[in-house]
């Protein structure tokens, strides 16, 4: 135990040593460490290295070996390193006490090696004592991220949380469609596992993912058979342009996420946590264990509690899918039709064609090929080298055909193009302290049943100040135009669709009335507007009678005019000119400012 008390020592070399800053309680994958010291010489996975740390065990055993005056200094070293290696060993069976102990040990003989004259011998005393102190800062910091348990198998449990998915799912329209899908990529899924030596079991978790639908698109932009976030995508080598994202890929997407799960799993070393980084990510489940001051993770369910509650019924779910088509029988899976991998060929393509062109020139169903090809987001073959997939026997057709083809390009620019002369549909609103839906949604003439509907607002009146909502708006297409022809409604009201450098005051004047009466039609409490608002314009009655007896017409300002000028050009008194447009003797005019002239 007083050697234990040491520990706090060891920690105060590493600060002695400089390297303080750079090394952090963290968890190291054993997988990742060898049975040399080399990762605890800071030449593998530690972030902090030192310029006079030897490389491998080849240069400790060859400085071990130097004169017989050091031998008994040499011979404790030698025992030193003898109890690190075993520690490691220890460490990656999962034996962690004897891990330290063997540690303790070896700490105890290097506090024994006093009085060292020849500078190797010290030096390697030194490396021993900075390696010793790493890997108990490492193995520490691991108890309180790692699970223990099975670590080769998804244990099937069946609990509260498991039955009450079951109760749900097995009966859901849902799981029956994307089971019968489950057989056009579930052979290629447990393939692959059984190569890289993950699970089987795992070939099921595309079903609670995506329903096994290679196009399936969630909220937060997650894609495929996997459910790919594109950042998680490019980490594995998911490529996504223009004309391809990888991601709806079934193969190359499955490729990725194994990888992405056996990271995870050399992070976690439990199947169902894993389960849950891989929903919530890695980050979130780490940040809850840290959170946790004592080792509680004697099983998952206790973490369970602290995830989010999208992942609270993530893993029990995909633990009901287990259960389920572990017993077809008794859910009725044996009397459904699943579906089977359909059998292809690749042909290399320089071309750039559309899948429908590339169908009728072979004489294929365009739809079966668009299925071979999922991850074409446009239906068009990308310029350069592609290797396409097509129904077999159909590559000798295809070569032939190939020259007959037309030349395709994509809709973007026609979309674009169209894009432009489209209003936007939403408006956004930037939430303060005290605000609450309805009253939003007051303001900007909507519900705010349709406002939580846009920004997936779940919890009634749940909002936080600083967030950005969408709002909603009808006709903002067709307010726009009545905004700029001033055309009026048949209750006597136009719309204004508020513009960049737009305020109460210019939209009063443009319209010659008042900012109290804007105040009052939108029931607006301040002066604050934002862009895309669409405001009720009323009809200014004085104006409007004037207009129809005198068939007032719209002048725009241009650079230098003056009122005096205006209406001397359009034989207008100064005071009737003014009275039109609402003006003053003092008032300014602006270039372009729309106003009434006889």
């Amino acid at each position: 135990m007083n050697r234990r008390l040491n520990y706090l020592a060891m920690i105060f070399l590493i600060l002695m040593w400089g390297c303080a800053g750079a090394i952090q309680p963290r968890s190291v994958p054993l997988s990742a460490i060898s049975d040399t010291p080399e990762t605890l010489t800071g030449q593998g996975n530690s972030a902090c290295t030192d310029d006079n740390t030897n490389a491998d065990t080849g240069d400790f055993d060859e400085e071990f070996q130097q004169t017989d005056s050091d031998g008994e200094i040499q011979v404790a070293l030698d025992e030193a390193l003898t109890y690190c290696r075993s520690a490691q060993s220890f460490w990656q069976k999962g034996d962690i006490d004897n891990a330290l102990e063997a540690l303790d040990q070896a700490y105890a003989l290097l506090l024994n090696v006093n009085d060292i004259e020849n500078p190797k011998l010290m030096r390697q005393k030194e490396d021993l004592r900075f390696m010793i102190s790493k890997r108990i800062l490492e193995i520490y910091a691991s108890r309180n991220i790692s699970v223990k348990g099975k670590h080769d198998a998804i244990p099937l449990t069946i609990n509260k949380y498991v039955k009450k998915e079951l109760a749900r799912f097995s009966k859901s329209k849902f799981f029956r469609d994307a089971y019968k899908r489950s057989g056009k990529y579930r052979p290629f899924i447990v393939e692959e596992l059984k190569k890289n030596g993950l699970p089987v079991e795992l070939s099921w978790l595309p079903l609670i993912e995506s329903g096994f639908n290679v196009h399936a698109l969630s909220g937060a932009r997650a894609l495929g058979l996997w459910q790919f976030i594109p950042s998680t995508g490019y980490k594995f080598g998911l490529n996504r342009d223009r004309y391809i994202d990888e991601r709806m890929n079934p193969r190359k997407s499955t490729k990725a996420a194994i990888a992405y799960l056996k990271e995870l799993h050399q992070i976690f070393g439990d199947w169902t946590t894993v389960l849950a980084a891989y929903n919530c990510g890695e980050g979130r489940v780490l940040k809850v264990i840290r959170s946790q001051q004592v080792n509680y993770l004697d099983n998952f369910w206790d973490l369970y509690e602290k995830l989010p509650g999208e992942t609270a019924c993530y893993v029990p779910r995909f633990l009901a899918t287990l259960h389920i088509v572990s017993h077809p029988e008794k859910y009725g899976l044996d009397k459904l039709e699943v579906s089977s991998p359909q059998p292809y060929e690749e042909v290399s393509v320089s071309k750039q064609v559309s899948l429908k062109d590339v169908a009728k020139a072979i004489g294929v169903c365009a739809d079966d090929l668009k299925a071979l090809n999922p991850e074409l987001r446009q239906k068009i073959v990308p310029p350069g080298k592609y290797t396409l997939r097509i129904p077999v026997g159909k590559s000798a057709t295809l070569l032939a055909e190939l020259g007959k083809i037309p030349v395709s390009h994509t809709s973007e620019p026609v979309y674009r193009a169209k894009a432009k002369s489209r209003k936007p549909v939403f408006v956004y609103h930037r939430i303060k302290r005290g605000d609450t839906l309805s009253q939003i949604a007051k303001r900007y003439h909507t519900t705010s049943k349709k406002i939580r509907r846009v920004n997936k607002i779940y919890k009634r009146d749940y909002l936080v100040a600083g967030n950005i909502l969408k709002i909603p708006q009808k006709n903002v297409r067709n307010a726009s135009k009545s905004s700029k022809s001033s055309r009026t409604g048949h209750r006597g009201i136009s719309t204004h669709v508020v513009k960049k450098g737009d305020s109460l005051w210019n939209i009063a004047r443009k319209y010659g009335i008042s900012t109290r009466d804007l105040h009052r039609v939108n029931k607006l409490r301040g002066n604050r507007l934002s862009i895309g608002q669409v405001l009720k314009i009323p009809k200014n009655r004085k104006i409007a009678k004037s207009s129809s007896a005198r068939r007032l017409k719209t002048y725009r300002v241009k650079n230098g005019d003056v009122p005096v000028e205006i209406a001397r050009r359009y034989n207008m008194s100064l005071k009737r000119f003014l009275y039109v447009n609402r003006l003053t003797p003092r008032s300014k005019i602006y270039p372009g400012q729309r106003l009434y002239v006889e």
